[in-house]
């Protein structure tokens, strides 16, 4: 059961909505007409406390004047939109060591959505074939085209920005790969790493055998349908231009590692039973629409 209401820490904002108002309001009795896992009613009980005197905290005492406010603590989930800052800044920081002096192309392996009601139904499974194909196309491609072993960053992602179900891989490649012999480093093409479409026939190739064989073992009900309508699509890569630096790569990899679905800047209000969330049209230019 979710608490009605809890006091705000002082200089929290009491007229902006944010998901822990509505899972204040509308949290109970959303439970009691949709059935949810313990892992989401979990989450929702998290948010809801998340910086109030329900999880305790200290008083902040101004030296000099004697001001006082309550500091509450955290939740620390990461699907609370108020709790991702020093998660995200603490996993930059561990990151920074990692990175290479050189250019870096972001891919993008998106999976049809023909394929989404199989993956809902056996996400860890079908999830871990999506990193698998992913990591070997790419792993291949390096070793055939530049002679060598390429490093990946991959974060998944799930939902798009109207939060629809799309699952598909960011990766960060660095511009090169090393020797097999690790000896030197052969740098890719300054504006090409490899031609996308012949990445797209051999990503699809490989996830769809992979998900044929965990078909074949039992991991997974059979999925002769989703496999031969996924296989008559045109499978899509995307591919940008290198990053400026490795600065940069890290401040772009970091609002994909600690992003949430439903932060509070996407809620525009709330109100008689409904909640009017904002999202980016592609489309559109870019444009912002409810």
């Amino acid at each position: 059961m979710l608490p009605v209401s809890h006091e705000l820490a002082a200089g929290q904002n009491r007229t902006r909505p944010e998901l822990a108002n509505v899972f204040r309001q509308y949290g109970e009795i959303y439970q009691q007409t949709h059935r949810l896992s313990a892992c989401q009613k979990k989450v929702m009980r998290a948010v809801s406390v998340c910086r109030t005197q329900e999880l305790g905290g200290h008083l902040d005492r101004c030296d000099v004047c004697g001001f006082e406010r309550p500091a509450y603590n955290s939740c620390r989930n990461r699907h609370c939109p108020k709790c991702q800052a020093l998660a995200k800044a603490r996993w930059l920081e561990k990151q920074t060591a990692e990175l290479l002096p050189v250019g870096y192309f972001h891919l993008v392996f998106t999976l049809p959505h023909e394929l989404n009601r199989l993956i809902l139904a056996h996400k860890k499974t079908v999830l871990r074939l999506l990193f698998k194909a992913v990591s070997e196309t790419l792993l291949e491609f390096g070793q055939t085209r530049l002679k060598g072993t390429l490093g990946i960053i991959a974060v998944l992602h799930t939902w798009d920005r109207t939060l629809k179900d799309h699952f598909h891989l960011h990766c960060l490649v660095p511009a090169g790969a090393l020797s097999f012999d690790q000896s030197r480093w052969v740098a890719a093409r300054k504006n090409f790493l490899f031609p996308v479409k012949a990445l797209s026939q051999v990503f699809r190739g490989k996830f769809l055998a992979l998900l044929q064989q965990a078909c074949d073992k039992g991991k997974i009900p059979p999925a002769n349908n989703e496999i031969n309508a996924s296989r008559q699509k045109n499978w899509i890569v995307y591919s940008k231009q290198p990053f400026g630096s490795p600065q940069t790569v890290l401040d772009y990899l970091g609002r994909y590692t600690h992003r949430v679905a439903l932060s509070n800047d996407r809620i525009v209000k709330v109100e008689n039973g409904q909640v009017t969330m904002s999202y980016r049209d592609r489309k559109d230019g870019d444009r912002k629409r409810r």
